[in-house]
């Protein structure tokens, strides 16, 4: 009972809190020391749930340190004027006519390249809110298809936060995890695709955005040499060498376009990595091509490394056996998906993060694919095909929350997620077919 019980008024808290705007990591802290006071309440001493804390917070070291250059690699894209071409040219790929469908390409190319779905949504998914708004189109559809295309990249880029953190907690290698996820993912792509197509239909654009692309000129240097970080990371990838490496080298080389391209400073470059991105002088540009940098990944990194010391305490006391009993229950690979299936929506909705959802979701379920035989690389992949994409779809989660206050969006673009909702239920009709031929 007294589990429970600290589950309602964790979930409470963190409902609460986020509804409030208030920084997750605090009820996070709220409720890792109600479980740990339960912890000792059960029995276990005062050093030993320490001790389970630690070990369970230790498993994100690794994924800290790619944090750390997400953060770096962000701003110095941003100062290189890298972002801001991807934002112009993919403006100019922009057609009218099939305006929610071109928005949804836009946002998979672009997350895919930088890696992260905030950035995404906080860079071109503005710029094509301004556009869709302007035009006419209804909002909701537009945002849709802008977060939904973000999460594309989210869930499968090497520069992702998240695909790095389901690489590191399932022991997995990115580059395969990115190959299974192409697999995994080409239907409901071209699915979504179709739905995207119909509903451009639906609500077409009146006019075009070429005025930001005016105003992107004003301030960057854009040519092709200015994507050559981005290009790096692609090209890297692709000949799967380390991505905290690749990672390093697009950096530097961002801040060598920063310097010799757009007439930064060193001093400047050095700022904009640690504090982020801000354009020199105030303009339009202004709220859309702003922000990484280092300091800005801590809040990450300390959810991150708190839903860590969670997964510790839990695994460490058995908290939570009756449920995992429950989950070992599954006898074949689509029994396995489907647990994995209706306990990420569980974790995305009482974790309100998607870090927590992932790290919670594996604990949970590791087992049966350990007694299964199952392949890590299988577990990586059924966390990118739930967790990952299941978090944006749970109202209060910050997945869903934060791009839609960047976007000035409500609840009424989720009906408009449509690759998000795909994903998982393709999967797992495809998992059901595969066991009963």
């Amino acid at each position: 009972m007294e589990i429970v019980l600290s589950f309602a008024i964790s979930f409470a808290l963190l409902i609460y809190c986020v509804f409030k705007g208030i920084f997750v990591a605090y009820p996070l802290l709220a409720s890792f020391a109600i479980f740990f006071a339960v912890a000792l309440h059960r029995g276990n001493s005062f050093q030993d749930v320490a001790k389970l804390s630690y070990e369970g917070a230790k498993k994100s070291a690794t994924i800290l340190k790619i944090f750390v250059l997400i953060g770096a690699i962000t701003a110095t894209w941003m100062s290189s004027g890298t972002v801001a071409s991807i934002v112009f040219y993919g403006i100019e790929f922009l057609k009218p006519e099939i305006f929610i469908l071109s928005a949804f390409l836009i946002c998979c190319f672009v997350s895919f390249l930088i890696g992260t779905s905030f950035g995404t949504v906080g860079t071109v998914g503005i710029a094509l809110m301004v556009v869709a708004r302007g035009g006419g189109v209804d909002p909701a559809a537009a945002a849709g298809a802008i977060i939904a295309g973000a999460y594309f990249g989210d869930r499968m880029s090497p520069m992702s936060s998240s695909a790095n953190l389901v690489g590191v907690i399932t022991e997995t290698n990115i580059y395969d995890n990115i190959k299974n996820m192409l697999r995994t993912s080409a239907v409901p792509f071209a699915m979504a695709l179709a739905a995207y197509f119909v509903i451009s239909l639906r609500f077409q654009l009146g006019n075009s955005g070429s005025y930001l692309n005016d105003e992107i000129l004003k301030v960057f240097t854009v040519n092709m040499v200015v994507l050559i970080p981005a290009l790096i990371m692609l090209l890297f990838s692709l000949f799967r060498i380390d991505v905290k490496l690749s990672m390093l080298i697009s950096v530097i080389t961002a801040v060598a376009i920063s310097l010799m391209v757009q007439h930064y400073t060193l001093g400047e470059c050095i700022n904009y990595m640690v504090f982020g991105y801000t354009t020199p002088s105030a303009g339009p540009l202004t709220p859309i091509i702003k922000g990484g940098g280092i300091l800005s990944m801590l809040k990450t990194a300390l959810v991150v490394f708190i839903s860590s010391a969670f997964s510790g305490i839990f695994e460490g006391t058995g908290m939570l056996d009756k449920v995992l009993e429950l989950l070992e229950k599954a006898g074949n690979r689509y029994e396995v998906f489907r647990n994995v299936l209706l306990s990420s929506v569980a974790t995305s909705a009482f974790g309100c993060s998607q870090s927590l959802a992932v790290i919670m979701t594996r604990m949970l379920n590791r087992n049966s694919y350990e007694r299964l035989g199952i392949a890590r690389e299988q577990s990586a992949v059924d966390l990118e095909n739930t967790a990952i994409v299941i978090s944006p779809l749970i109202p209060w989660n910050v997945a869903l929350l934060v791009p839609m206050m960047n976007l000035r969006a409500d609840y009424r673009c989720i009906p408009f997620l449509v690759y998000l909702y795909l994903l998982p239920l393709w999967n797992l009709v495809y998992y059901r077919m595969k066991r009963s031929k």
